[in-house]
């Protein structure tokens, strides 16, 4: 037996129900049956009989029995972890902005958070044990068809209002750093799971989640999934539409070259976008800039020392096309941008390994008669191959081919249309790394590597819970790169640290701290945040 309290968008009031489970024979699946017992208080939690009958009250009393209740009950648990938790959820607006979004749920949401972030890896079926030994904000169990229930009852219209809520809190002169990455899961199933290129090699289908992350605030505020199958560049017009409905007016778009195309640039400029996105070498108007200025770039005076880098501006016109199908015409004009060319020695060094490699992998695909359909394109490019009878496949290189590659090797590309200064766009460019670390803290921490739900709204709902995990996690890590913590501690360990710190619960006292030793006060000081007072 279970008691599943449901929230009434009608009324405004959270009934509790009665739920027992039992195995269908003819349906060959788990049913419930649910009876309702009473409405829960708002301000108390407590469930308050819809009918004074013996009935009813026994089953209240059954369950005040089961659920620690800190004003009635002694009890013992670990706290300094989550009350950090508590403070930096207030701090962010996280705490205010899941209670107006989700009124009936939000203190299960944080918990499954907390409970994400302080244990690591751990399926959610563990979650009953972590509860009976932390305190946390929703204070009861949360079994794992209930966690199931509440992932599916999380609604699209409440996780964008949440969206709008974050991204209001968020500095407008900013840039945001938006990349995807792969998922891979077990259930393929789900509408969106599909085979594509996963960028991390697994033969799996897959799903692919699109981030967007501050820059300067080190915090992500929005999230969409997409089919496995979808490329980066074909993205980039939804996620702008989603900018829009977002009420996100002064956008400023930091991207890699992945989501260049000449479709983009203009939807960009259209919704007058400022954006600083990666260039490929081998595109018209950067191989024409790149050598008219390959000499001059790497003069002394272009050399920044931060970075070990060449680097120079050109500015050029963009020319920008706009079709309008409703007046049938199209608008041509030409648009300002700065192109940012680069040159790093190292990297030259690494280029030429890597493409050795690839040149020895590709010729001996050949010799030995076992092509590749991927690499067709490259076989003719740097190769000549010839069969006779007598001395089989000989394989020539197209040196010509091989000189021009090795030409750009140690270059790149930026372009922007607001950014002059080549060196402060790769100081952006480069801090666009926060969502690969972001993606890092999702599949690692976040057990999102492999994807087991079996139905759509629960995949959305724990996506959902995930990335709220990931607000908590990313402002810990801000504070320790900040503060050159991690030169001392891992994520988990400065964890650790805290959560060893112990509340004591009595009927009718307050909340009581256990020891904090001198270091743990100083770690709460150096992440700004003022420790639970403690006798």
């Amino acid at each position: 037996m279970a008691i599943v309290r449901q929230y009434d968008k009608r009324s405004g009031i959270t009934y509790a129900y009665e739920s027992i489970s039992h195995w269908d024979k003819e349906k060959k699946q788990s049913r419930a049956k649910r009876t309702l017992i009473g409405r829960v208080d708002d301000s108390t939690g407590k469930i308050i009989p819809t009918r004074s009958t013996n009935r009813a009250q026994k089953r209240i009393a059954a369950v005040a029995k089961r659920g620690p209740v800190p004003s009635t009950e002694i009890y013992r648990k670990f706290y300094g972890a989550t009350y950090l938790l508590d403070v930096l959820g207030k701090r962010l607006g996280v705490d205010s902005d899941l209670k107006q979004c989700f009124p009936h749920c939000y203190k299960q949401i944080i918990s499954l958070a907390y409970y994400l972030i302080l244990e690591a890896d751990n399926p959610l079926s563990r979650f009953s044990k972590w509860a009976s030994l932390h305190q946390h904000p929703y204070v009861q169990d949360i079994p794992s068809q209930r966690s199931s229930e509440l992932f599916a009852s999380i609604t699209e219209e409440e996780r964008y209002r949440f969206f709008q809520l974050q991204a209001a809190r968020r500095c407008e002169k900013e840039y945001w750093a938006y990349d995807i990455t792969s998922v891979s899961s077990y259930s393929e199933c789900l509408k969106q799971i599909r085979y594509g290129m996963n960028k991390e090699h697994d033969h799996l289908a897959q799903l692919n989640l699109a981030l967007v992350f501050g820059q300067e605030s080190s915090l992500p505020f929005y999230y969409r999934k997409l089919p496995g199958n979808v490329t980066d560049v074909k993205t980039v017009r939804n996620m702008l539409a989603d900018m829009e409905f977002l009420d996100l007016k002064k956008v400023h778009l930091v991207m890699d070259r992945g989501f260049y195309s000449a479709e983009n640039i203009n939807e960009l400029y259209k919704e007058h976008y400022k954006f600083l996105i990666g260039a490929k070498l081998s595109l018209r108007f950067v191989k024409e800039q790149l050598d008219s200025v390959r000499h001059s770039l790497r003069e002394w005076t272009n050399y920044c020392g931060n970075h070990e880098v060449f680097a120079t501006c050109v500015p050029i016109k963009w020319d920008y096309l706009q079709e309008r199908p409703n007046k049938g015409d199209t608008i041509r004009s030409e648009r300002r941008m700065y192109l940012h060319l680069y040159f790093n020695g190292e990297r030259a060094a690494e280029d030429e390994q890597r493409q050795t490699r690839r040149l020895l992998v590709l010729q001996k695909e050949l010799q030995t008669g076992e092509r590749k359909p991927e690499n067709s394109k490259l076989y003719d490019k740097y190769f000549e191959t010839y069969e006779t009878p007598a001395r089989g496949v000989t394989v020539t290189a197209r040196q010509e081919a091989i000189d021009e590659a090795r030409k750009n090797y140690g270059y790149f590309a930026l372009v922007s249309n607001e950014i002059k200064d080549p060196i402060e766009a790769l100081d952006i460019y480069r801090n666009k790394d926060l969502v690969e670390k972001a993606f890092g803290n999702l599949k690692e921490r976040l057990s999102m590597r492999r994807l087991l739900v079996s139905s759509e709204q629960s995949l959305d709902g724990k996506l959902f819970v995930q990335f709220v995990a990931l607000i908590y996690l990313s402002c810990i890590k801000k504070a320790m790169q900040k503060n050159n913590l991690f030169g001392k501690y891992t994520l988990q360990g400065l964890l650790d640290q805290f959560d060893v710190i112990e509340c004591f619960g009595r009927p009718g006292k307050d909340l009581r701290v256990g020891e904090i030793t001198k270091k743990q006060q100083e770690l709460y000081n150096i992440l700004d945040v003022v420790p639970p007072p403690s006798l």
